[in-house]
């Protein structure tokens, strides 16, 4: 059993991002279900992502999945439309395919090499694609005690898709700051020779090399760090993103190399 801690608002950036990648699909589907898989020792994560998945998808539930029967039991006066709360884990107990799975700090105190597997099982979970629709989300990643810093992958059924640094940009020394916030499938990867650290290696140049924009505030010379480093990797989002003190990359060009 873990401590299950989680402060008020600490998901908000993964939330955000979710209503905003994610919420055509969200709104096209016939049962809206997200899950919070493993929301922890209270029940704030659950009912923030009700009222977040909302403001894109108004038909939006949320089921939140605990593996400690206490907890559930704690969040059950909480239920209201729209969000009830269950008991189980990676199998996750709800009816049918749910549109979303969201598991935050959930897999960091598993070993590197179960992560794969854990993946896996809950990818087989989600909503499938076909006619039009990419299918259900998976979003696995870790963030700091109060959401300050997050890095997050996002999966499809198909497996992963992308990786997301986020930050609230007036805390940022640097970029390579993120580097203690890699979800567990990265975090040990963070050495010379893989490319999730010449990742941040490379932002943190394109950091160094922006620090006149600094003048104008953190958030433009952020911007400008990350529009430089689009020359040379695979970024997936725009800077209407970019603002939110985001960037989100191709899981391919920061996927672990084998061996």
């Amino acid at each position: 059993m873990t401590r299950g801690t989680t402060n008020p608002n600490r998901l908000r950036r993964m939330d955000r991002w979710i209503a905003a990648v994610h919420g055509a699909e969200l709104r096209r589907a016939a049962d809206p279900v997200a899950v919070d898989l493993g929301y922890g020792a209270a029940p704030w994560t659950a009912v923030e992502l009700l009222g977040r998945l909302r403001t894109a998808a108004p038909r939006a539930r949320v089921v939140g999945v605990e593996i400690e029967p206490e907890r559930v039991a704690a969040a059950k006066p909480y239920e209201r439309d729209g969000l009830v709360f269950r008991h189980g884990g990676f199998e996750v107990p709800v009816p049918g395919r749910p549109v979303l799975v969201r598991a935050a700090n959930v897999l960091r105190q598993y070993a590197e090499d179960e992560v794969a597997g854990v993946w896996q099982r809950l990818c087989a979970r989600l909503a499938p694609a076909g006619g039009g629709s990419r299918g259900g989300l998976l979003v696995e990643g870790t963030c700091d005690e109060i959401g300050r810093r997050h890095v997050w992958v996002a999966l499809g059924p198909e497996g992963p898709r992308t990786v997301t640094f986020a930050t609230r940009l007036g805390s940022l020394e640097r970029p390579s700051d993120l580097a203690e916030r890699l979800p567990k499938a990265l975090i040990h990867r963070n050495v010379p020779g893989e490319p999730v650290h010449a990742f941040l290696r490379d932002f943190d140049r394109a950091w160094a090399a922006a620090a006149p924009f600094a003048s104008y505030g953190a958030r433009q010379r952020w911007i400008r760090a990350v529009r430089d480093l689009a020359s040379d990797w695979p970024l997936t989002d725009s800077p209407a993103r970019w603002r939110q003190g985001e960037v989100t990359v191709a899981w391919d060009a920061l996927a672990p190399r084998l061996g």
